[in-house]
């Protein structure tokens, strides 16, 4: 294919801002997952990360909350404006989580949720009267919280995302980094990195999907970061006449958007201001196209249905 020069202005170059009036005016869906063990300070991280209450947390639950005997799946939506933009955000918890004595297969429960999730989009693509806008409840992207221990991945780290790391956006993050110094920070990061080499375990953003040199040179950095050490806080303080989100300990504030003292600025920007649309196009491209062809391979097709059989339990 040969490049034509232009005798004179198009206008091709509008598309980007007919795109931004369309999306402005008709918003977005992120859907987030998180999952770890409870008191690693999952809700509070999301809260700061979006700088407003938007965790299962803030909307009503109570520290008097057992925790339950198996996974549960718990999620809560607001919709979140900035600058014009509306997105409506989906906050899914996975209270229960590595919180009993035998946590074995305590996945199956979150592997079950995602695929649900895949099956609701499909159900309705495959309505003779679709939407025109398909709701989108698909996990967008799976934060898990590592326990900042200093030593190596647990089993229960390790077997979660072998499981889910073809089904899900996960980015692995290392909770509370605070309680490890720096240099217990970077050994552990290194380690952590290394168990993750070692044991086949797929992250965001893959290798394979890298699209071209430009993107590669990019995520190769993001990917030699990470897993991200963070803290998360949504309280303020005053650091040198400014006002600060940070953690108070007794050898004084940790600034929770200081690169210097944790790498909560590294996460943000990667996740909300440089990867959120690769995130979802990821989750559509790749994993829901995944089960969709896995699916209908396995039904010989998937017929047309109505609107009334949409309440019909997925097989998988």
């Amino acid at each position: 294919m040969w490049g034509s020069t232009l005798l004179g202005y198009v206008g091709i170059d509008t598309i980007i801002e007919q795109m931004r009036k369309k999306t402005m005016k008709t918003g977005f869906d992120f859907n987030i997952m998180v999952v770890g063990q409870s008191g690693l300070g999952k809700s509070t991280l999301v809260n700061t990360l979006f700088k407003s209450q938007v965790s299962r947390r803030s909307s009503g639950w109570s520290r008097d909350d057992k925790i339950p005997k198996t996974v549960e799946i718990k999620s809560v939506s607001h919709v979140i404006e900035e600058g014009g933009v509306k997105m409506k955000l989906t906050v899914i918890d996975t209270p229960g989580f590595g919180d009993q004595i035998n946590n074995e297969n305590c996945w199956e429960p979150i592997s079950k949720y995602i695929n649900e999730q895949y099956e609701k989009f499909l159900k309705e693509e495959v309505n003779i009267a679709r939407k025109k806008r398909i709701p989108d409840t698909r996990v967008h992207c799976c934060l898990y919280f590592i326990s900042p221990t200093g030593h190596s991945l647990r089993q229960l780290d390790v077997e979660f995302m072998k499981h889910l790391g073809r089904a899900v956006n996960i980015i692995p993050v290392i909770a509370k980094a605070d309680t490890l110094t720096p240099e217990e920070k970077t050994e552990f990061k290194q380690r952590v990195r290394k168990e993750l080499e070692v044991c086949g375990i797929e992250f965001y953003p893959q290798k394979e999907f890298d699209e071209d040199m430009e993107d590669k040179s990019d995520n190769d950095k993001i990917r030699e970061a990470m897993p991200f050490a963070v803290v998360g806080s949504d309280k303020e303080y005053q650091v040198n006449g400014k006002r600060v989100l940070g953690r108070k300990t007794a050898w004084g504030i940790v600034e929770v958007e200081n690169p210097n003292h944790c790498e909560f600025s590294l996460l943000r920007d990667f996740l909300i201001r440089s990867h959120l649309q690769d995130l979802k196009e990821v989750t559509h491209n790749i994993h829901y196209e995944t089960y969709r062809a896995k699916r209908l391979n396995d039904n010989g097709g998937l017929h047309p249905i109505s609107s009334s059989s949409d309440t019909q339990e997925s097989n998988l």
